[in-house]
């Protein structure tokens, strides 16, 4: 027993000066990550603000001089650029000089003062699809907020909306928890895929094979020094989350950071089956690329993984970024319960000892 730990911790000094020793590797594994941390965390936003939108305009009615008004004054329009034609406004937005168009027709006054709804045509340029939607979601709530001013509804009330756990839409408080998973994804599976590659590429790989080291101490010694990195960055990540971007955290603490080791540990076993395979560094890369693109795809930081086909709402199960994303966000703004956090832990759990053991066998059989 005092032998295999002598090996081990012999092992485990290997791989950590391999990671540290150089000054650039240093900086190369912890700078980028966080400077894309703060970078992505500002361009990675759902908002839409100062765009240019086109006008025509047929009615002089009180009605549509207010919505001209409205549109002029919102934080979503930088400049209103009025068209004199259709075929002028169809240009606008042919050449991209507009992303969006209003159209009031000359009954439009006339059909408010009436009781009626003014109808008011809107146009998006389909080629920048999310940003069309969410200005034409804001030129919509400012037309009904137009005819609501000129004609009340029943009873002189309006609908209100309420967003839960973030009032004011502030996106950083997604956002940047949610880099921190996918950066430390990256970082770890990198760190693991290129550390029996790195090996075989340099020819040391081959002493391994002659030492009395066994593949279960070999697969520890690798994964402790990315787990290691993973958690130093991932503790860094969101302890600037709460005090440079003033994330609120309303969780357990405890409970986050014991996910945060399961779920680094789920993708160390990924990053050394990615090894395993892998004869260079270069494809270890390579594969890492592979598989980070697709989970992060796929994790539902983007989009909903319930509106996927059923295949791959099955396939998203199998991604620990997925369960992880879940924990995270709901720790710092809805203080999620222990049960549902458990519910998003087990699946983790099993992602790790299922990729650990094939690691295991996979290096088991380059030894051999």
């Amino acid at each position: 027993m005092h032998a295999r730990l002598i090996r081990l911790r012999a092992q485990i000094v290997k791989e950590l000066l391999c990671l540290l020793r150089d000054p650039k590797s240093r900086a190369v594994m912890l700078g980028p990550p966080l400077i894309q941390l703060f970078v992505f965390s500002f361009a990675m936003t759902l908002e839409v603000k100062h765009i240019d939108i086109a006008l025509l305009n047929h009615d002089s009615g009180g009605a549509a001089i207010e919505l001209v008004q409205q549109i002029q004054s919102s934080d979503l329009v930088d400049r209103v650029r009025t068209a004199g034609s259709e075929r002028e406004l169809a240009e606008m937005i042919d050449t991209q000089q507009v992303l969006a168009s209003v159209v009031i027709p000359e009954t439009f006054s006339r059909d408010i003062a009436r009781g009626n709804s003014g109808t008011a045509q809107i146009i998006v340029d389909g080629r920048k699809a999310n940003a069309g939607q969410i200005a034409l979601g804001y030129l919509q709530t400012i037309a009904g907020n137009a005819a609501t001013t000129r004609r009340p509804l029943s009873g002189g009330e309006t609908a209100t909306v309420r967003h839960e756990f973030n009032p004011n839409l502030i996106y950083p408080w997604y956002v940047v928890p949610s880099l921190a998973g996918i950066l430390v994804t990256l970082v770890a599976l990198m760190v693991t895929a290129l550390s029996i590659a790195r090996e075989r590429e340099l020819g040391t790989f081959d002493q391994l094979l002659v030492s009395p080291c066994t593949p279960s101490e070999i697969i520890v010694a690798k994964a402790i020094p990315a787990f290691l990195v993973g958690t130093v960055l991932a503790s860094l990540m969101m302890g600037a989350a709460v005090l440079l971007f003033g994330v609120p955290f309303t969780g357990s603490f405890g409970l986050l950071f014991g996910c945060l080791m399961v779920f680094i540990l789920s993708l160390v076993g990924i990053g050394l089956m990615i090894s395993s395979i892998c004869s260079t560094q270069q494809q270890a890369i390579l594969g890492t690329f592979a598989v980070v693109v697709p989970a992060i795809i796929m994790s539902g930081f983007a989009t909903p993984v319930e509106n996927m086909p059923v295949a791959l709402q099955w396939l998203a199960q199998c991604i620990p970024l997925k369960h992880f994303l879940i924990i995270l966000q709901g720790s710092f703004l809805k203080a999620l319960p222990p049960a549902d956090v458990f519910a998003n832990a087990w699946p983790m759990a099993l992602i790790a000892a299922v990729t650990l053991t094939l690691a295991t066998r996979l290096v088991r059989s380059k030894l051999q």
